[in-house]
């Protein structure tokens, strides 16, 4: 592999490296663990850097990856741009590829995994109760293991339906599902680890083959670690998603020591690294690189400074002559940071710019007042404590925290006029982008992170501000936040810690760092639960927050507590739909679909316009049998809506049972038009072709869903059933074993295969599964039937009457 010329960028990198001093041994420690081949038992796998803000963790990190280079390693670094595993998996793969090495498996999946959300969070708002972070945890929690292999609503997802064959799985969501193509859709949305994680391991083993070391940096881990540390001790000490090569080293830093609960057992492969301020020697050295050595002036940085490295560099840079130059130590922070900057306009600008979190060019102007040119915003994005994040500017806390408290101090009017300013810009672009976007609605907006960013700065200046309606307008937007998903919610926490942090705002602080307690703790369920004591919210709110707690805890499975908090919602507020909504789909989950109905048509009275709760009431109509009340629901919900794949092909699956496979076949068709990779409808439409006897079309359809899904538990079992049809009954025998291996537990293909078994001459092992299948499922008669000729095989004709007489003794008892 051809080296690449460096750039100019890396060479001036590169020299101004060369005043790097200090952590000697930090770095020595790291050096010398590349000269140990990975199978010393002195070699090291992970090295966690800790210490508090200021300590120097990041310029350590970066250090450290330059080593890494200098041996020859491929390097990628994550640190808090970063919301979630994809997108730390997108940035690895884009640096990979700045260094000549392209991750195209991996970026293939990335896309379409960011395809795949869109479209999932498109139809979660459509869905009033549910949003595509709650639909994670509802398909996820609900055991999504079982998916294609166990029954669900219908054909919202390529699953068994109303025969419920198999049992003990919750239904997965009708609207969310119908919009994902295929189950590796369905884990790119909801479990994306499991499918990124493979494929990410393959290609670092590729990669590997090519470098001798492969070194993973992983910064602010207090911030990334929350999604992070978790699927990083998964990777590295099971074989769950595959192998890490044995040269990848990686590198953690954050605030706090590795939790010890999870990586205590490793100490043999990790090493800790914990940072505390320079020492004496450590701070003299960086000041005598940068040409600071007269003593009275050392001494002086010393004594302000107490070796905290971000201030020691700080002051440093300014090159001060004189201990005059270094400031009075009672003397605010700020004047640390800025008291060689002599240019009262860039002195303003800096302090002004440390108002909003973070800054790009738009926030800069909105911030600075004929801010002109961009030469003042490039002046600032190099001061030593302005860091790059991505997109954004952000300054380092250790100074943010001072110039925000001098400003607050200083002018106490002035300080809430500048947030008051700086909030209505922030709301006037989120305006903009809202009138951008015509009708959709408020649950729609907040699934969109643009959106989010843009009211969270809104509200997080109204705090700062003081503002007397902004906390109890923060709390109403927390549950919205829940409603949108945990990720969310945990940044609306997040930034009412901020805004009690940065202006003092107590209740605020308080609020946000008991929220961001009970998130970490239980979730969703406990936060909104501690809120709801609070007694903060107005009555549509508690309304509004208890509908969202139930939907909530339904997707973990608790489901008489999420029936319990639809109940109070409804009795707090009668009009609100999307609770009875929220409320008929956790009676499905628990198979009353007499109540679902109920509580459909008390939503949809409210709301007779939603095509997709119309849809839903039909599916459940159709699970039940109502033939006539399942074609009039879906049919109204197709009149609303046309692009419903998943009601056309509900409606042709209706038509099916109803025994008219002509009426079937079109809405299949249409279905498919709309979804052509929909697994469920090529499924139900190869029963159509079955009917219409027409088997190869029938076995064209499935293999085609089973070329989409080919980990469908049910689509195997009906491909093997269509080959046993035929003739071919080791290529059944060869689905319906699959089909088990998937799901031990599916009665149906147990008894499928006892069929196969029978037919292959085999006769004792059909017997096997016939009586395991009965075991399961004493009243499945066409199972009682296959096992009755099986005892006639065998000789054993009073076994084989008995059970003839049970199947028609059920049959006439199933005649209405």
């Amino acid at each position: 592999m051809a080296e690449a010329r460096l750039t100019m960028q890396e060479l001036i990198r590169q020299r101004r490296r060369a005043g790097f001093v200090g952590r000697i041994a930090e770095r020595a420690a790291f050096r010398q663990n590349l000269d140990l081949p990975p199978e010393d038992e002195r070699h090291r796998f992970l090295f966690h850097v800790h210490g508090n803000a200021g300590v120097g963790k990041t310029f350590l990190v970066r250090e450290l990856e330059q080593l890494a280079r200098e041996r020859g390693a491929f390097t990628a670094y994550v640190d808090e741009t970063v919301d979630s595993l994809p997108e730390a998996m997108e940035l690895i793969s884009r640096q990979f590829r700045d260094r000549g090495r392209r991750f195209k498996e991996l970026d293939r999946l990335l896309a379409a995994h960011r395809e795949r959300r869109h479209e999932a969070e498109a139809a979660a708002a459509a869905l009033a109760p549910e949003e595509p972070s709650a639909t994670s945890l509802t398909l996820t929690r609900a055991g999504l293991a079982g998916l294609g292999m166990v029954p669900v609503v219908g054909p919202f997802a390529g699953a068994l339906d109303a025969d419920r064959l198999a049992q003990g799985a919750d239904r997965l969501r009708a609207g969310v599902s119908a919009r994902l193509r295929s189950q590796e859709d369905v884990q790119l949305v909801l479990n994306p680890e499991r499918v990124l994680t493979p494929v990410l391991l393959d290609e670092l083993t590729q990669a590997a083959s090519a470098v001798p070391w492969i070194v993973l940096f992983f910064d602010t881990y207090e911030r990334t670690g929350t999604f992070l540390d978790g699927w990083l001790h998964e990777v590295m000490t099971t074989e769950r998603h595959g192998t890490l090569p044995a040269t990848v080293v990686v590198v953690t830093s954050g605030q706090r020591p590795l939790d010890p609960a999870r990586w205590g057992g490793f100490a043999d492969f990790l090493t800790q690294v914990p940072l505390t301020p320079f020492t004496e020697e450590e701070s003299r050295g960086l000041l005598a690189a940068r040409g600071v050595v007269a003593e009275p002036v050392v001494e002086e940085v010393l004594r302000l400074t107490g070796g905290l490295p971000v201030l020691v560099s700080t002051l440093a840079e300014a090159r001060p002559a004189d201990p005059q130059d270094v400031g009075d130590p009672s003397a605010s922070a700020v004047e640390h940071f800025l008291k060689w900057e002599r240019d009262p306009v860039r002195r303003a600008v800096a302090l002004v710019c440390a108002l909003p979190r973070r800054l790009d060019a738009d926030v800069f102007r909105a911030v600075v007042e004929d801010a002109g040119d961009d030469v003042l915003y490039e002046w600032l994005r190099g001061l030593p404590f302005v860091s790059e994040r991505g997109e954004w500017a952000q300054y380092h806390d250790v100074v943010r925290a001072p110039m925000l408290r001098l400003q607050r101090r200083r002018s106490p009017r002035g300080w809430a006029e500048r947030q008051r300013r700086l909030a209505g810009v922030f709301g006037r672009w989120r305006g903009e982008a809202e009138a951008g976007w015509g009708d959709r609605e408020g649950r729609e907006l907040w699934q969109d992170e643009a959106w989010q960013e843009l009211r969270l700065a809104e509200t997080y200046h109204l705090l700062c501000a003081g503002e007397r309606d902004a906390l109890p307008a923060a709390l109403r937007d927390f549950v919205a936040a829940c409603d949108a998903g945990e990720t969310a919610a945990v940044r609306w926490a997040r930034a009412l810690v901020d805004a009690g942090q940065d202006a003092d705002a107590r209740d605020a602080g308080r609020w946000g760092s008991d929220l961001t307690a009970a998130l970490a703790d239980g979730g969703i369920p406990a936060a909104l639960a501690h809120l709801l004591r609070g007694a903060v919210l107005d009555v549509p709110g508690q309304a509004h927050a208890r509908t969202v707690r139930g939907n909530a805890l339904r997707d973990t499975g608790a489901h008489g507590e999420a029936l319990a908090e639809f109940d109070r919602a409804v009795s707090l507020d009668p009009g609100l739909a999307r609770a009875y909504q929220g409320r008929a789909e956790t009676h499905a989950r628990l198979d009353d679909y007499d109540a679902g109905v109920a509580d459909l048509d008390r939503a949809l009275a409210l709301e007779p316009d939603n095509a997709l709760w119309c849809a839903i009431r039909g599916e459940y109509h159709r699970i039940q049998g109502r033939y006539e009340e399942t074609v009039r629901d879906l049919g109204r919900a197709l009149d609303l809506d046309p692009t419903l794949d998943f009601a056309w092909a509900s409606r042709g699956a209706a038509h099916l049972r109803h025994g008219d496979p002509d009426a079937a076949l079109p809405d299949l068709n249409r279905a498919l038009e709309l979804n052509p990779d929909y697994p469920w409808a090529l499924a139900r439409r190869a029963r159509v072709w079955r009917a219409l006897g027409a088997p190869d079309r029938q076995l064209a359809d499935l293999d085609r869903a089973l070329a989409v899904d080919p980990d469908w538990a049910w689509g195997l079992c009906e491909r093997g059933d269509a080959l046993r049809a035929i003739g071919r009954h080791d290529e059944s025998l060869a689905d319906l074993d699959r089909a088990l291996t998937l799901a031990p537990e599916y009665v149906s293909a147990r008894a499928s295969r006892g069929a196969t078994l029978a037919a292959l001459g085999r006769p004792e092992e059909a017997l096997t599964d016939l009586n395991t299948a009965l075991s399961r499922n004493p009243s499945y008669v066409w199972a009682l039937l296959q096992r009755a000729a099986v005892h006639r095989t065998l000789g054993a004709h009073t076994m084989a009457s008995t059970d003839e007489e049970n199947a028609a003794c059920l049959s006439a008892d199933a005649t209405p």
